[in-house]
């Protein structure tokens, strides 16, 4: 009984290092090297890869920076804290509502850069210079509409020793969008400052309400946040805010 039980072992122990060897065997060699290319256009893929990757990755920023985002954002969260709800909406509600809304403003642009820029390079009937040129004129022609003369030219006047552009479309990039933002975020407080007036007035109201009844340990905000809801609701705030968004662009 004894021999039979070791000879059993001795088998298990052999069939369990066969499958580890196996196992070692089909294991893939996978290395990372750098050699030398005898063609140039064997770094053109790679080059192509790392510029997408780059793309992707400033991509949210592209969005925030060109477009309509950053007032409709901006303007929401005055909204909020107007209304004193704290994190209602929360913050993912209103950066996805702000999403669809850009997209929705920004869909002329989309299909011009569809129809003059991507299809062609596409079909490669442009090069990727061409390509990009003739996708930054709607977006160029976006930005300048939103844009303060005052904005632009502040940028332009900082711009030390370089001559000024004769024209709109040989101002660079790197003027436009900073002027372009600061423009969007004086609109957005410029919203703000009106969506804040008539829950003040509310605030005022109560806060003056509880005072003659001597209720002064009663947070006032607590008993104004039912009010501000209830005029908001009254007068279809959703509404008339996204409205007024909407047709600023």
């Amino acid at each position: 009984m004894m021999k039979r039980n070791a000879l059993f072992m001795g088998f298990v122990l052999v069939m369990i290092g066969a499958h580890v060897g196996v196992a070692q065997n089909v294991l893939p060699n996978v290395t990372i090297g750098v050699t030398e290319s005898k063609e140039p256009s064997d770094l053109v893929p790679t080059l192509q890869i790392l510029f997408l990757i780059t793309i992707l990755s400033l991509t949210p920023s592209i969005l925030i920076m060109m477009t309509s985002f950053t007032r409709i954002v901006v303007v929401f969260h005055f909204l909020r804290q107007s209304l004193a709800t704290q994190t209602v909406p929360s913050n993912q509600i209103l950066v996805g509502l702000a999403l669809f809304i850009t997209f929705f403003i920004m869909r002329p642009v989309i299909d011009k850069i569809n129809d003059t820029a991507l299809q062609p390079y596409l079909k490669k009937e442009i090069t990727q210079s061409e390509a990009f040129d003739r996708a930054m004129k709607p977006v160029r022609a976006f930005m300048v509409r939103q844009t303060r003369e005052e904005d632009l030219l502040l940028f332009l006047d900082l711009r030390k020793g370089r001559q000024r552009p004769n024209s709109l479309d040989e101002i660079p990039l790197t003027t436009m969008i900073p002027a372009f933002i600061i423009s969007e975020l004086r609109t957005a407080f410029q919203i703000g400052f009106l969506l804040y007036l008539p829950m003040l007035l509310i605030d005022l109201i109560v806060g003056s309400v509880l005072l003659s009844m001597g209720m002064m340990m009663l947070p006032p905000v607590m008993i104004s946040m039912p009010f501000k809801l209830l005029l908001f609701v009254l007068v279809d705030g959703w509404h008339l805010v996204v409205e007024s968004l909407v047709k600023g662009f």
